[in-house]
């Protein structure tokens, strides 16, 4: 290994310092360093600023871009291709499902929408179904409703649940019998709703 020892490298001579591939060139005493005026310290979060990297980004962050090219959007466009576009019309060729999300049992029970399109209930109270959370036009899905083992359980329906005529289905109340009320949301305040009754 090779020490240079010097106060002073005349740039005006165009001073070339050359390292050996392979090599490492190590300066154990950077505080008089300075590059445009600013003083180049050893921490991670300096080196980082000074090739244009945030200093809080990680190394298992910064090896994310393994692999990414200057032509960033052009690997993008290319790696979305036959994936689904929310703005584009699409024609599924395979089969699509959403979870049926199972809500509990209670006086009252407020579906929230943004959780699922389709919910089940086993009713062990006479329930009222609340207005629902997080309603968006267009929503559509399925709502299964489930006498428990003692039957005889009531639904009533908030002020946004529309039904023909206006009036809103009698549940089956046999034990263990199975009914469906599927909506469509109309409005952010109208759910269009209709019942399947007695599914056996």
């Amino acid at each position: 290994m090779s020490t240079l020892k010097t106060n002073t490298i005349d740039s005006r001579s165009g001073t070339t310092i050359t390292v050996p591939t392979g090599k490492v060139f190590t300066i154990t005493d950077n505080s008089g360093i300075s590059l445009g005026g600013t003083v180049v310290s050893s921490t991670a979060a300096e080196l980082n600023v000074l090739d244009g990297i945030p200093a809080g980004l990680t190394s298992t962050e910064i090896g994310y871009s393994d692999g990414v090219t200057s032509g960033i959007q052009a690997q993008i466009n290319a790696k979305g291709v036959g994936d689904a576009l929310l703005a584009t019309a699409q024609n599924w060729t395979a089969g699509q499902r959403g979870e049926i999300t199972a809500l509990t049992s209670a006086a009252t029970v407020t579906p929230d929408m943004a959780d699922s399109n389709h919910f089940s209930c086993t009713m062990a109270h006479n329930i009222t179904f609340a207005n629902p959370s997080n309603l968006t036009a267009g929503q559509t899905g399925s709502i299964f409703l489930t006498q428990d083992g003692t039957g005889s359980r009531t639904a009533s329906w908030g002020s946004y649940w529309d039904w023909a005529a206006g009036v809103a289905p009698t549940l089956t109340t046999t034990a263990a019998a199975v009914d469906r009320i599927d909506y469509v949301v109309r409005t952010t305040t109208s759910i269009n709703a209709v019942a399947t009754l007695n599914l056996s």
